[in-house]
C-alpha cells in the first residue's frame, strides 16, 4: 500500500507516521484493504489533503467517517463521485445553500471545487469497511486529523471550522478562538435522523456566516454554489 500525501502536508505531519498508533493504523489497514472491501480507494484516502494544501486552507468541514455504500466515498467528507445519487445529509446540505434539488440527478455531489477553493472536506475517520459505518473508528484515525487540526491551529490564523455532529465537535478542544485567530460555528450532524429530532438543521446559517468572517478578515469568500458537474440553478 502506497499513500500519497501532498507535499506540505507531508511536512506539517511527519512525526506522526513514526508513532506506534499510526504504524499500526497503517499495519491494520493494508491487511483490510488486502482482505476485504473497504472505502475510500487507497488512492482517494488523502483526496482531502491533496486537493486543498495547508497554506491553501480557509475553512474546515468536519464529518463523521467515509460513506460506506458503494461508490460514494471518494476522500471527501460528505462528497460523492459526479453522476451518483445525492446521500440524505448531502441534500440537507443543499437545501441549506438554497440549491434546487427538483432533478436532483443532475446535480453533481461531487465538493472538488468547494476542496479547490480552500474548504478541507476532513472526515474524522479516513476509512471504513463496506457497509460498516464506524468500523475503523478503533484504528485511531481520530489522533491523525487530531494532529492535523493542532497543525492549523497553530500555523494558520482566520480558519473557519465547521462541526457537525458530537464526534466532529470533539476537536473544538485543540481550536484557539478566545484570541479570535479562528471561528468555530457547531451544528447537528446533517444527516435526516438527526435534523427530524431537531425539526431542523441548525446549520443553515454557517455558510452565510463563513464568508462573511472570511470577508472581515480580507480573505476571499468561498463560492458554495460551485459543484462539480452542473452547476446548482
Amino acid at each position: 500500500m502506497e499513500w500519497i500525501l501532498e507535499e506540505s502536508w507531508r511536512e506539517k505531519l511527519k512525526g506522526e507516521e513514526d508513532k506506534r498508533y499510526y504504524k499500526e493504523l497503517v499495519e491494520k489497514l493494508r491487511e483490510e484493504y488486502k482482505n476485504r472491501t473497504c472505502y475510500p480507494p487507497e488512492d482517494k484516502i488523502f483526496n482531502a489533503f491533496n486537493l486543498c494544501p495547508f497554506d491553501k486552507v480557509k475553512v474546515v468541514i468536519m464529518g463523521q467517517d467515509p460513506y460506506f455504500n458503494p461508490g460514494q466515498a471518494m476522500g471527501l467528507s460528505f462528497s460523492v463521485p459526479d453522476k451518483a445519487p445525492l446521500p440524505p445529509s448531502l441534500r440537507t446540505l443543499y437545501n441549506a445553500l438554497g440549491m434546487s434539488l427538483d432533478g436532483s440527478d443532475k446535480l453533481s455531489g461531487d465538493l472538488t471545487r468547494w476542496a479547490e477553493q480552500g474548504v478541507l472536506l476532513l472526515n474524522t475517520t479516513l476509512t471504513v469497511h463496506k457497509n460498516k459505518p464506524d468500523s475503523h473508528r478503533k484504528y485511531k484515525w481520530w489522533r491523525f486529523t487530531d494532529a492535523v487540526i493542532r497543525a492549523l491551529d497553530a500555523d494558520r490564523e482566520h480558519i473557519v471550522f465547521m462541526l457537525w455532529g458530537r464526534i466532529a465537535q470533539r476537536k473544538e478542544r485543540l481550536i484557539h478562538v478566545d484570541d479570535k485567530r479562528h471561528k468555530v460555528l457547531k451544528a447537528i450532524h446533517p444527516s435526516p435522523l438527526a435534523v427530524r429530532r431537531r425539526g431542523e438543521w441548525d446549520g443553515r446559517e454557517h455558510f452565510t456566516h463563513c464568508n462573511e468572517y472570511l470577508e472581515e478578515n480580507g480573505i476571499v469568500p468561498v463560492d458554495w454554489m460551485s459543484v462539480s458537474g452542473r452547476a446548482a440553478r
